[in-house]
Order: structure tokens, then C-alpha cells, then sequence
């Protein structure tokens, strides 16, 4: 897989960031109410340090800005103003918590039904081009970003940005001497916080890409399982998981080293300043310029907002990877739709007539390489035609286009004599049911599978639809019936048996066009024998066009237009094309006959 270079953060892609705030727009009070409760903890929490030094400091008689707000006498009212300190912040703390974590579900859940409503309305030529397991992978990981960031970062920056301010506020008031001597350190930590960042973040972006990487061959075996275990590939997929799971570990413990070594780099420079300060603070204490309750608290400030300096290249890190994350789904949902898709409707009066006039098509990964060339056939209201053809010949790109996955490159493709892109994809799509080679159940039950069809269909719909399928007889054999388990992919359903549920899923829609993409070519023969009459009550008055591989199925079409390298090369029906000397499709009969 491409690796994206890591994107660094503009002054133009910080403010498109900020558009993710449009989603805690909606609770934008409750939101204001939790940044208050986080203001008051932050404050409540920078009262503790000059309490619990005047603790320390006894009764003796004390200047300190503590003394000075609170008015203390002693030290029993200096134990109940810690005890209410620690009571406002347990109570501020909850709410904070409480109230960001409400505001952020809530704007994570709308993230989510956005980027999915979004995602399953892009063109096919989108999924073309991208790995299932890559797109569900940076998905979860950019959105599980965003939701630790409204959760815990957003608090942290506050926190530690009212710490810093504050605690240097107040330890200007506490000694201007040993603020200065504490604040000599502050410049190099800050520059090295500032420089072990940046190379740590783009370690941190590289054992994402490689994870993102894990993931996708994890989804691509399990997804393949079946041809994973009948190759005996168990081992292959073993070792191609771990030559990623490898390289994850290695990246990842580079950047270990790394965090360890500015860990280790800042816990040297935090606790030497310090001792500085510790150093410093004894000798004014000495000589009688500050009491013991002014020392033990400008430590403990010291320590706090040491901390909190030591903490900003993280809280930074975490705020660029939030950026990135957010720039990384707005890319996608911004990602062009191929039209609005409504509430399914019918397809009103369409007959479902429709014709390819001179049809030329090559699939925007190849454009080199044309699939169909000056395609030109007409199928009329009620018509079964057949589309015949070698591997490769551009039969299932027919289907394709007619459903408008893809748009043309040349030509017209028309319905009852519109040109197809005058019409709403809603509404093509709507008079047309596709069943194809490869049956793609959903995970739940038979009944939602046919119901899939129709959505909100009644049961005596569903029965109905299953009926017509030849598919009753095989539901009622087992116990749970109608809410059988499909498993996942329909895995726990036979070939045939899946044919028939997608059959009946197609007769539910009661579409006007049906398109059979060699739905019977993988069965055996009594399967196919099930699936073909269940097939021929389905085509039953319908305009049909069948992309076939074994001609004994397509006899009795209407139509059967034969496609060699793309083209066009001979209609009619099957006892016309036979007629046909050294015809492509009297070949292809002849092969068959012979197997």
C-alpha cells in the first residue's frame, strides 16, 4: 500500500480542522458549562500547593498570598479549607467529565453517521481505487482520535495552560527571587519539548501507516478465509502478518526510544531545576526572608509547573495528531458523491426498454486499455436478451454501466428512449435488480436478506417472494427457519441456496430489468436446476438481459448478442447464430458440446 507522506500542519489546514467544531455546535452550552467546571477544577486544583504548604508551616505567622485571600489564623481552619478544596474539586471534576463526555459522544456519534451515510453514496470508481481494509482502518483510528481528543486533550490543554499561567502568577507573589532562578531552566526545555515532538510525532504517524497496514491484510484474509484454507495458505498469511506486525513493533519501539530518552531528558532538567530551586529557596529561608510555608509551597508550584511545561510537547503531539486525523476524514468526506440517494421509490411507468448506441468504455484504473468499443444492441420491453462471450469480452461491464456504476466514455446508453444520465441514479437503479455470479449475503438472518430487497416488506411479502425462489423447501428444513443465521458472506448457506435467497430477494423488489450476471455458472447440476426455474418465474414478463458463459442456458432468448475483445461481433437468436459459418458463437457452442 501507497504511504501518504505525513502531513504537517498549515495555518490554512489548522483553520479547516477547525471545522469539526461544527459537530459540538449543537451542544455548544452544555460544552461552555464543562469548559466553567474545568476552569474551576484547574483553579481549585492550583489552591492546593499554598494550602498544604502553610499546613506544613504551622502556626507561625505567615504573609503568604494564601494568608492574604483566606485571612488563616491556624492551622485547623487551613485543614478544613483542603478538605473543602478537595470536596469543589471532586465535585468539578465529575461534571467536567460528565459534560465533555456527553458533548463528545454525541459529536463522535453524528462523525460517525456522516462518514458512513457519505461513504456508501461514493461512486464505485472510489472503491475502485481503495483497499476495504485500509478506508475501515483509518476510519476507526481518525474518528477513536478525534473522540480521545474532545475527551482528554482538549481538557489537558486547558489544565496545563491556566497551570502554567497561574503557577508562575503565583509564584511571583510567593518570591520574585526564585521565580527567576526556576525560570533560567524553562527556555532549553522548551525548545527541547518543542524539537523531540516533531521528530517523535512523525515515528508516531509511520506506527500508525504501518498498523493501517496490519489491518488490511487482517480484513483481506478474513474476508478470503475460505480461499485462505483450501490453498493450505494458513502459513503464507501467518508470515505476511508478521513481516507487518514486525515492522510495527520496530517503528514503534524507535519511537519508545526516543519518548524514553526526552522523558528521561526532561525529568533531569525538571527535577535539577528543582534542586536549584530547593538549593536556593534553603538559603533565603536561612537568612530569614521566606518562611518554611513559602518554600514548601513555591516547590510545590515549581513542581506543578514544571510538570505542566515537561507535559505541552505531548498535549502539542496529541493536538497534531487530532489535526491530522480530522484532515484525513474531511478529505474523504469531501470526496465527490455520485448523486443524492432518497428514500427507494418505484419505478413508476418505465416500460424498461433500453439500448447501447456505439458504447465505448475503459475503466478509469486502465484508460489505456478499452473494455468496450462501439458497443451497439437494443433490448425491448419484455425481451430476454443474452450477452455471450469468452473471459474478458466486457459482458458483467455491460451490467455495469446500465447501472451506472461507471459513466461512459462514448456513445449514449438510453431507457424507453431517454439518455440514462437524464435520469436520477435513484430512479435507474430503482427499476433494476441484479443477481450475480457471487451471492453476497449480509450477516443476520434469511428473512433480512429477502427482505433486503424491499425494506419494511411484510412476512406474507417475504414468504411470498420465497416462494417463487424455490426457496421454501430449504428454509423450512431448518429448525429457526426464516431466522436461520446466514453466517458471515452467507457462509453457512450452500451456493444454490444462496442463489435462491438473492432470487427471492429480486423478486421482492419486483424490479422492471433484471440482470443475470451468469448466475448459475458455479452451481452443479441439480442446483442449477432449482436455481434456473426459479429464474424462469422471476424473467417472467420481465425485460431480462442475461450475462451467460454456458450457452444451454440461454437458448430461448429473445436475443443473444456474442462480444469477442469488447465489440459487437454477432445478434440474433440461437438457431441464427448457429447458422453462422465459422461464427464466434457457433464456436463457443461447439467448445461447450465438446467438454
Amino acid at each position: 500500500m501507497k504511504k501518504e507522506a505525513p502531513k504537517s500542519i498549515t495555518k490554512a489546514g489548522f483553520k479547516r480542522a477547525l471545522r469539526i467544531f461544527e459537530y459540538v455546535k449543537p451542544y455548544k452550552a452544555k460544552f461552555t458549562l464543562g469548559l466553567v467546571f474545568l476552569l474551576l477544577s484547574s483553579v481549585t486544583f492550583m489552591t492546593f500547593p499554598g494550602l498544604i504548604g502553610r499546613l506544613v508551616g504551622g502556626d507561625e505567622v505567615s504573609d503568604s498570598p494564601i494568608d492574604r485571600f483566606f485571612n488563616l489564623e491556624n492551622i485547623d481552619q487551613v485543614a478544613l479549607l483542603l478538605i473543602g478544596a478537595f470536596s469543589l474539586q471532586a465535585l468539578f471534576s465529575f461534571m467536567r467529565i460528565y459534560l465533555f463526555a456527553d458533548v463528545t459522544e454525541r459529536a463522535i456519534a453524528s462523525i460517525r453517521k456522516d462518514t458512513y451515510r457519505h461513504l456508501v453514496r461514493l461512486p464505485m470508481t472510489f472503491f475502485s481505487s481503495h483497499r476495504v481494509g485500509e478506508l475501515n482502518s483509518r476510519i476507526s483510528n481518525d474518528i477513536s482520535q478525534l473522540q480521545d481528543t474532545f475527551m482528554t486533550t482538549l481538557a489537558e490543554m486547558v489544565r496545563q495552560t491556566i497551570t502554567i499561567v497561574f503557577g508562575i502568577s503565583l509564584l511571583f507573589f510567593y518570591s520574585v527571587e526564585l521565580t527567576l532562578v526556576m525560570l533560567i531552566s524553562l527556555p532549553v526545555m522548551m525548545l527541547a519539548a518543542f524539537f523531540f515532538g516533531k521528530f517523535i510525532r512523525k515515528l508516531s504517524k509511520k506506527t500508525q501507516d504501518e498498523l493501517a497496514d496490519s489491518q488490511v491484510i487482517v480484513d483481506e484474509t478474513l474476508q478470503g478465509i475460505q480461499s485462505v484454507k483450501s490453498y493450505t495458505n494458513e502459513p503464507f498469511e501467518t508470515a505476511r502478518y508478521n513481516v507487518v506486525a514486525e515492522n510495527v513493533r520496530k517503528v514503534a519501539m524507535l519511537g519508545a526510544k526516543w519518548r524514553g530518552a526526552f522523558a528521561s531528558f526532561i525529568i533531569l532538567g525538571l527535577f535539577g531545576a528543582i534542586v536549584l530551586v530547593i538549593w536556593y529557596g534553603v538559603r533565603l529561608k536561612n537568612s530569614g526572608e521566606i518562611g518554611m510555608d513559602v518554600l514548601m509551597s513555591f516547590i510545590l508550584y515549581s513542581v506543578f509547573v514544571g510538570g505542566s511545561i515537561g507535559g505541552v510537547a505531548d498535549i502539542f503531539g496529541k493536538v497534531q495528531k487530532a489535526i491530522g486525523s480530522t484532515e484525513n476524514l474531511f478529505d474523504l468526506l469531501e470526496e465527490p458523491l455520485e448523486e443524492a440517494i432518497e428514500e427507494r421509490h418505484g419505478s413508476g411507468s418505465r416500460s424498461g426498454k433500453f439500448s447501447f448506441s456505439q458504447v465505448a468504455f475503459s475503466y478509469p484504473s486502465r484508460p489505456d486499455k478499452p473494455v468496450l468499443r462501439d458497443v451497439s444492441f437494443q433490448v425491448n420491453q419484455g425481451e430476454k436478451v443474452a450477452i455471450v462471450g469468452a473471459s474478458g469480452a466486457g459482458k458483467s461491464t455491460i451490467a455495469s454501466l446500465l447501472l451506472r456504476f461507471y459513466s461512459i466514455d462514448q456513445g449514449e446508453i438510453q431507457i424507453d428512449g431517454m439518455p440514462i444520465n437524464d435520469l436520477s441514479i435513484n430512479e435507474t437503479r430503482s427499476m433494476m435488480a441484479l443477481v450475480p455470479q457471487e451471492i453476497l449475503l449480509f450477516g443476520g438472518t434469511i428473512f433480512e436478506n429477502i427482505q433486503y430487497g424491499k425494506p419494511g416488506a411484510t412476512r406474507v411479502e417475504v414468504e411470498a417472494a420465497a416462494l417463487k425462489a424455490n426457496a421454501m423447501e430449504f428454509i423450512r428444513g431448518f429448525p429457526e427457519g426464516f431466522e436461520t443465521k446466514v453466517g458471515e458472506r452467507g457462509i453457512q448457506l450452500s451456493g444454490g441456496q444462496r442463489q435462491r435467497v438473492a432470487i427471492a430477494r429480486a423478486i421482492l423488489k419486483d424490479p422492471k430489468v433484471l440482470i443475470l450476471d451468469e448466475a448459475t455458472s458455479s452451481l452443479d447440476a441439480e442446483n442449477e436446476r432449482h436455481v434456473q426455474d426459479a429464474l424462469e418465474i422471476l424473467m417472467k414478463g420481465r425485460t431480462s438481459l442475461i450475462i451467460a458463459h454456458r450457452l444451454s442456458t440461454i437458448r430461448s432468448a429473445d436475443k443473444i448478442v456474442v462480444l469477442e475483445h469488447g465489440i459487437v461481433r454477432e445478434s440474433g437468436t440461437h438457431d441464427e447464430l448457429l447458422k453462422i459459418e465459422n461464427g464466434v458463437y457457433k464456436n463457443l457452442h461447439n467448445l461447450q458440446d465438446a467438454s
